[in-house]
């Protein structure tokens, strides 16, 4: 008997996390990303940064995220973008749309690394 209630258990549980797969990809498609809460203290809203990070390098986001970080402002949206077999990273200043950052990323067993110092192209 408790092997059935387990079973039924995990049986549940496997519906309802099949179930909310599209519900997660549906959130994270409306717009959501990672420091959302820090809009409030940006002057550009996500869509116009990503506009100038486009313009910048054109191809497909795969991450969006808005952090505080040194340079311009202090606060900025990084985006990942592929264009073919390449990953960029493009950060716009969430303040005054300076494009701070636009970089190749190149992933390593334990990190991403960027920048100059790996021997990649940097725009000021």
């Amino acid at each position: 008997m408790r092997k059935l209630h387990l079973t039924a258990a995990l049986a549940g549980f496997a519906v309802i996390t099949v179930a909310a797969g599209p519900l997660l990809a549906a959130t994270k498609a409306a717009g959501h990303y990672e420091g959302e809460e820090l809009a409030s203290q940006a002057s550009l809203t996500k869509d116009e940064a990503l506009a100038i990070a486009l313009k910048a390098q054109a191809g497909t986001v795969k991450k969006t995220e808005l952090e505080k970080e040194d340079g311009g402002s202090g606060l900025r949206y990084t985006f990942d973008i592929r264009a073919g077999q390449t990953t960029f990273e493009v950060g716009v200043d969430a303040k005054t749309g300076a494009v701070l950052e636009h970089v190749k990323a190149v992933k390593d067993h334990d990190h991403d690394k960027k920048g100059e110092a790996d021997g990649e192209e940097k725009d000021d």
